[in-house]
């Protein structure tokens, strides 16, 4: 995190090489404030005011931090996470250098995107914080469908699908401290207004943006400023412990349920089932060969042609 937020610093041009030599060994969170008034600076693709302007939220986005450039706004949202910043907080760059996904995977998220990271503090038992992630999902497909798109679908447990190509992804993040966690960071990447051959060749089969979906560039902003209020709705829902609502949602638009898959686990451990279902924890339900049911809760899952 440390480097990341030195880079940061260095490419907002308020430290030199110079000073970046001195402060090596100086606490990276005295720096806290300066990256704080960095996110409220003017920027030129994602505009703050636009986005606030009409936002029907109570607390999400009422704080957002947008910045030029970062690596990854789910580690600057961590970092600010760490540094006071309030609940429902947004971090949002309009390019990522080492975006972060599932199983350590990395990229480059370039200019056009939709990429943020929200800094939730969820008052519920630490049990249901994988819910997030799926209530997450159900923000995004429910604001893509508010623009236009039809039937956004949601792989388990991180993806959202339009006409079996991948549009967006989700990352989520526990911070904790003593065993307890205090802030959730989730991190949302949104396909927007991008040519699929800015993409790297092995991603473009699989991958789509909004813009060829729906055959236009749409405005990111706005794009922005619905996620906020689908996910504060959401989120209203998962602090007033309406999992079943949530998994409901999940269900309806639910791109895995009824599919044959190929679920990867730690330690090269793959097998083959049929998806019947999601349980109440958010776990995927896979029927194995020999008829057994399986609860997966982690890993990645590929679906068969």
């Amino acid at each position: 995190m440390r480097d990341e937020i030195i880079k940061l610093l260095k490419k907002s041009g308020n430290i030199s090489d110079e000073t970046i030599s001195e402060i090596r060994d100086v606490d990276i969170h005295d720096f806290a404030n300066l990256v704080k008034d960095i996110g409220k600076q003017e920027t030129d693709y994602i505009k703050a005011s636009e986005i606030s302007k009409d936002l029907n939220t109570k607390y999400i986005g009422k704080n957002l931090y947008i910045y030029n450039e970062v690596s990854s706004t789910n580690t600057v949202a961590k970092f600010l996470s760490e540094n006071n910043a309030e609940n429902g907080s947004i971090v949002i760059s309009e390019k990522q250098t080492d975006a972060r996904g599932r199983s350590g995977k990395s990229w480059e998220s370039p200019l056009g995107g939709v990429w943020l990271s929200i800094i939730l503090q969820p008052d519920v038992d630490h049990s249901h914080i994988p819910l997030i992630t799926l209530a997450t999902g159900v923000a995004v497909a429910k604001t893509l469908e508010k623009i236009g798109v039809e039937n956004p679908e949601i792989k388990w447990p991180n993806d959202i699908i339009i006409r079996n190509k991948k549009v967006c992804g989700i990352l989520t993040e526990a911070v904790a401290k003593f065993n307890t966690i205090e802030n959730v960071i989730i991190g949302v990447g949104i396909d927007a207004n991008l040519d699929i051959e800015e993409f790297p060749e092995e991603l473009q089969d699989g991958t789509t943006t909004l813009e060829k979906e729906l055959g236009r560039k749409g405005d990111a902003n706005l794009l922005i400023r619905i996620f906020l209020e689908e996910f504060e709705k959401i989120s209203e829902l998962f602090n007033h412990e309406g999992y079943e609502e949530i998994l409901k949602e999940w269900r309806k638009r639910s791109y895995t349920i009824g599919k044959i898959v190929e679920i990867r686990k730690p330690y090269n451990k793959y097998y083959d089932g049929y998806v019947v279902g999601i349980s109440k924890e958010g776990a995927l339900v896979v029927e194995k060969i020999d008829g057994s049911l399986e609860k997966v809760i982690s890993g990645e899952c590929i679906i068969k042609n």
